[in-house]
């Protein structure tokens, strides 16, 4: 057996817009939420957000899960533009996912949100993010977003 390890990659903070409603749907209640901000900062890669497009299209399924699936892009402080499309899972116990939907600031300990980044590099200095699974761990807050970036080895 081959297990794997991860080596971290950045850490990332985004500012977020206030939802927009998109009421139920098949999949379970739907939103949008424009992604407006951020900074990222990492050993080998470093940046920020673009806010023009970026957005975390989300709904929540009928088991509690909540599903995202944000695409974005980051600019790094050399100039380089890089997308990111990020799928992801958020889900706990009911006390914890009310008080997340309230804007509470949660221990992200207390819930589950993983991510599944996938990269879209020039080629270049930052084609080694197109060679690579990556995840994600993150945490929800009030107005704003904490992820951490990790590539399996």
């Amino acid at each position: 057996m081959i297990e794997p390890k991860f080596e971290f990659i950045f850490s990332a903070e985004g500012k977020l817009a206030a939802p927009l409603q998109f009421g139920d749907t098949y999949e379970g209640p739907r939103r949008m939420i424009p992604i407006l901000d951020g900074t990222f900062s990492g050993p080998d890669i470093q940046g920020t957000f673009v806010s023009a497009g970026a957005a975390d299209w989300q709904f929540t399924r009928p088991d509690g899960v909540t599903q995202a699936e944000a695409t974005y892009a980051i600019q790094t402080d050399d100039g380089v533009f890089i997308q990111i499309e990020n799928y992801g899972l958020r889900f706990g116990p009911k006390e914890v996912m009310e008080r997340l939907a309230a804007g509470e600031d949660v221990d992200p300990n207390s819930y589950y949100f993983r991510t599944n980044p996938r990269f879209k590099a020039p080629e270049g200095k930052y084609d080694w993010l197109n060679k690579g699974i990556f995840i994600g761990t993150g945490a929800r807050c009030a107005s704003s977003i904490k992820l951490w970036f990790f590539k399996v080895t």
